[in-house]
């Protein structure tokens, strides 16, 4: 059997629109009697104003925290009494969802999943309660050397630009936010335009579909607005440095980059090779190699590259003792000279491929793994023979393609350097 045959694709993915709006995406393994769902609506912290940021997160947030017709207690109650599962989570464009449970409790998590998306009531003890949580959880964020550089580096990258802003908001604007505007919030974005559901575990697509129309086909919201179009994101075209300092830390975290690609780049595949080869693969890659293993300088050092609907970075983190700082910043832009200058070597390459191509299988060995692939296929529009054509493509990769999409994102004289310690 051809093993990209045992991955998810065409011929065991169905794929159904529903007339309201919502995608459905089911694929069937009757190995265990459960079934794991994962999907996302398309509500973000897009949709709030600067003086109400971390609104989208704290109005996912009480979700589940009551409903027209059950109580907080009564939803958890429900859960735990099967040994189910059911979460939300909030993001910039989208909010998502997860549950898993055996077959026979699909229709309570179904249940569940639909009252908590369509009839939350924000009762006022839940949200003052959860307001104090999401305070304590920003204090304790504005303490947090990796964070607030994380936060400073974004602003840095992406300026005016919504992504520079934190999902989570800031103090001031959860203390602004109101039950009247978690209430506006959901009327307003939430609704079945664009949602989108993925199924898998001892299910038949047919099954799913009546569930889902029973619990979700009605829904209906014309105020859902469209998703808003974004300003273009320009690269730096000069270094950049701040440092946030935060008085009794004995660590200081460093984040450097540039602006990356979108998910649907076509370069993104060559840039995730080259990145593993920069400072994941192994022990961190080379970055590891030098900052951490040879030099000694950091307690970790890595390298990522994200993107998604929309740009993401290419980034360098690494927390250091503040005396080795300067040091290890100097290693790590002397090795982005080198990666753009010299990129990888035929042996590089082939190792990351190797690695990208043998865990694939691994993680599609669950339904949540399965789940989370079929998402992410919806939401980036790759094909449904995406994974069938996945060690193809990797294999595709030359060393050529990786130094194209290096020199195309890094820019080793115009870096975002943002650090936070003493």
């Amino acid at each position: 059997m051809n093993p990209a045959h045992s991955l998810p694709g065409p011929q065991d993915i169905s794929r159904v629109e529903l007339p309201n709006g919502i995608t459905v995406l089911v694929r069937s393994n009757f190995n265990s009697p459960s079934f794991t769902l994962t999907g996302y609506l398309t509500a973000g912290s897009l949709f709030e104003a600067d003086e109400k940021l971390g609104l989208s997160d704290f109005a996912t947030s009480c979700l589940m925290r009551g409903t027209r017709t059950r109580s907080f207690e009564q939803i958890y109650d429900a859960l735990e009494s099967v040994g189910s599962h059911l979460g939300f989570s909030a993001g910039t464009h989208t909010t998502g969802f997860s549950g898993r449970a055996l077959v026979e409790d699909l229709p309570l998590v179904f249940d569940l999943l639909s009252d908590c998306l369509l009839n939350p009531v924000f009762p006022t003890a839940e949200v003052e309660r959860l307001r104090t949580q999401l305070l304590t959880g920003l204090a304790m964020r504005a303490q947090d050397t990796g964070s607030m550089a994380s936060m400073t580096f974004d602003s840095m990258i992406f300026g005016d630009h919504p992504y520079a802003r934190p999902d989570d908001g800031y103090p001031e604007t959860i203390r602004a936010i109101s039950r009247d505007d978690l209430l506006e919030y959901h009327q307003r974005c939430f609704g079945p335009r664009g949602l989108t559901i993925a199924v898998v575990g001892a299910v038949e697509p047919d099954m799913i579909i009546t569930e889902l129309q029973r619990v979700l086909g009605n829904w209906t919201n014309p105020l859902q607005p469209a998703t808003p179009i974004l300003p273009a994101v320009n690269a730096l075209e000069a270094p950049q440095r701040q440092h946030i300092a935060l008085a009794g830390k004995s660590q200081t975290d460093l984040v450097v980059g540039v602006l990356g690609p979108l998910r649907r780049s076509p370069d993104y595949l060559a840039a995730s090779l080259g990145n593993s080869v920069l400072g994941q693969f192994g022990m961190m890659g080379r970055i590891g190699e030098v900052v951490r293993e040879q030099s000694g300088l950091a307690y970790y050092a890595s390298s990522s590259v994200s993107g998604g609907t929309g740009p993401g970075t290419w980034e360098v983190s690494a927390g250091v003792n503040p005396t080795n700082l300067e040091k290890a910043l100097d290693l790590i832009q002397q090795e982005l000279q080198l990666f753009t200058s010299e990129g990888v070597s035929e042996e590089e390459l082939r190792d990351s491929q190797d690695n990208f191509v043998g865990r694939l299988p691994l993680s599609m060995e669950s339904n949540n793994g399965v789940a989370g692939a079929l998402v992410n296929i919806e939401r980036h529009n790759l094909g449904l023979d995406y994974y069938q054509r996945y060690e193809e493509n990797v294999r595709a990769i030359t060393p050529a393609m990786v130094m194209d999409a290096a020199r195309k994102y890094i820019n080793p004289t115009a870096l975002a350097i943002a650090t936070s310690g003493p």
